[in-house]
Parts: structure tokens; C-alpha cells; sequence
């Protein structure tokens, strides 16, 4: 039987929590108030998900090692992904077990949908009589116009089926209808890629940035440099700073800073104003100078840290 559920959130992390297996770190970009909410049907193989979110973020996503997965912008959004922009009518392939960066500069819609690597091989095999391998890294596939259109409705179509209002999907044969003909519609966009010059790959670049990632989660507690961080990588600067600003937009050490002011920011918000301080908080997140954090914090969120503090989730 189809599963389904819509989720709204006003918390990065409780956001984060909702995607289940894939893990999902967000770094918020830009200041408001952060608004998401998370579409999700569970088929028997295929897991579709649709994403709404409303600040610029960097999003760190790890996928599950037993499943392929198609990412995708819906509508008119502006998101990035390990450094590929999309361009109109394109997905991305991700292999599994991967980690992906994903980048928007503000209000976006986006797409998930994911099968079991068992399925995706024969899928393909009966329709295409040639097995798939899912890629190493993100691939962009600009698949041909009438299989996009279809790809596109029938994702349209299972939101719409999705909705709390919708009773058919309750129907075990339109479950059943709606997985078969969006795993073929995904296996044709899979083999019709009509992009004209060779897959854009990163797997080189990919994997430091995993170990980049690594190297943060162990870092973002105590003090540490660029040459630090360097060295446990095992890569040059000018390399490191080269990536992270085609993956993150941004610098190593930029973005270990907005890292920490996040982590900040979500134990401001879960903190009791009457028996916790800004200067306590900072400092647990690597912030020795007040004055400096609620500049730096003000600038980056748009609120003063006590506010933060104060306000009633």
C-alpha cells in the first residue's frame, strides 16, 4: 500500500530529520525566517519526494547505499548541484551512497525521487534489453523533450495523488499504475540523454569534498586553519579553496564559519532564555568574541543572537 505524507517545518533540523535514510546537513545562507515543507509518497519500489524551501542554503546530502537517485529543480528554481548549474529540462544522476552538494540562492522547488539498484537494473533490462550502472558522480542528463514531458507530468501527478485530498492512491492498482509508468518514464530519461558532449563528471572533486566534510564534522568544535584542514585532507589550498568554490560558492573557512554560526543558531533556538546566555553559546560554538559573533551572526541571519534566544518557537 502507498504511504504517504506532507510536512511542514519552521526548524532546519527537524527539516533535515524528515528525509529519512538520506541525510541531509543544512548550512542557511541568508537571514528570514525558515520556512520548508517536505512531499513524500513511498511506492512499493519507487520513494518520490517534492521539496519547498524558502531561505538560500548549502545542503551537504548523503544518499543511502542501496538506492540510485534523480535530483531535480521544479519550476523556475535556481539550484546547483556539485558545481553543475542546472540548465532548463536537465536532472541529475546519483549513484548510491554518494554525497552530493546542492546549492540555492533562495525561495526553490525541487524533486527527489529514488529506486532500489536492483530495480533500476531490471527495469532496464526489460525495456531497454541493456543493463544501467548507476554513475560514480552527479551526472546532468538533459533527456529529449517528450520523455522529459512525460517524466514531469506523471511527478506532477503523484504530488497531485499525494495530497491529503486525493483518495485514489489508496487504490492498490493506481499505486500500482502510477510506479510502472513512472519507473519507465525514468528509464527513458536515464537512456535518452541527448547532451552532445561527455558526461560532465567530478569524482575526483567529489571525493575531497567528502573527505573536506569529514574533516569539518571532527573540526567544528575546536579551533583549526585552512593549513589544518589541509593537511588531514591531504590536498593543496589553492585546490580546496578551487572546489569549495565551485561546490559551495563560498571558501573553506566561509563556510566553516557559516557551519558554526548554524549550530549556533539552532542551540540559540532550543536554549531556556531564563538559564542560558548568547556569550555561554558562543563560546561552545568556537565564538570568543561577543561584540564580533553578533556582529558576524546579525549579518548572517538578520536578527541579533538575543533575539534568537528570546523568541517562542
Amino acid at each position: 500500500m502507498a504511504e504517504r505524507s506532507i510536512l511542514r517545518f519552521d526548524d532546519p533540523g527537524a527539516y533535515e530529520a524528515g528525509f529519512g535514510d538520506t541525510g541531509v546537513n543544512l548550512t542557511i545562507t541568508g537571514p528570514g525566517d525558515f520556512e520548508a515543507e517536505l512531499l513524500r509518497l513511498k511506492l512499493n519500489h519507487l520513494i518520490i519526494m517534492r521539496l519547498r524551501e524558502r531561505l538560500p542554503r548549502i545542503g551537504c546530502i548523503s544518499l543511502a547505499a542501496d538506492r540510485v537517485f534523480l535530483s531535480f529543480p521544479v519550476g523556475r528554481a535556481s539550484l546547483e548541484c556539485d558545481g553543475l548549474t542546472f540548465q532548463s529540462g536537465q536532472i541529475a544522476f546519483h549513484g548510491a551512497g554518494q554525497q552530493m552538494h546542492q546549492r540555492s540562492n533562495g525561495k526553490c522547488q525541487w524533486g527527489l525521487i529514488s529506486l532500489p539498484l536492483d530495480q533500476l537494473a531490471n527495469s532496464a533490462a526489460a525495456l531497454t534489453g541493456q543493463p544501467m550502472l548507476p554513475p560514480r558522480s552527479t551526472r546532468l542528463l538533459h533527456p529529449f523533450g517528450a520523455d522529459l514531458c512525460r517524466f514531469q507530468r506523471l511527478f506532477q501527478h503523484a504530488c497531485h495523488l499525494a495530497a491529503p485530498a486525493s483518495k485514489l492512491i489508496e487504490q492498490p492498482e493506481v499505486a500500482r499504475a502510477l510506479e510502472q509508468d513512472m519507473l519507465h518514464a525514468v528509464i527513458h530519461c536515464l537512456t535518452g540523454d541527448r547532451t552532445e558532449d561527455s558526461p560532465r563528471t567530478r569524482s575526483k572533486h567529489t571525493s575531497l569534498m567528502s573527505r573536506f566534510e569529514t574533516a569539518l564534522r571532527r573540526s567544528v568544535d575546536r579551533k583549526v586553519t585552512l593549513p589544518d584542514l589541509c593537511a588531514e585532507i591531504g590536498v593543496a589550498e589553492r585546490t580546496l579553496r578551487m572546489c569549495c568554490r565551485e561546490f559551495l560558492g563560498v571558501s573553506p573557512m566561509r563556510y566553516l564559519l557559516l557551519r558554526r554560526l548554524n549550530r549556533a543558531r539552532a542551540a540559540l533556538r532550543r536554549a531556556d532564555p531564563s538559564t542560558a546566555s548568547v556569550a555561554s553559546i558562543a563560546r561552545d560554538h568556537q565564538f570568543f568574541d561577543l561584540g564580533r559573533f553578533a556582529a558576524t551572526y546579525r549579518a548572517a541571519f538578520g536578527e541579533a543572537p538575543l533575539t534568537t534566544l528570546q523568541r517562542k518557537t
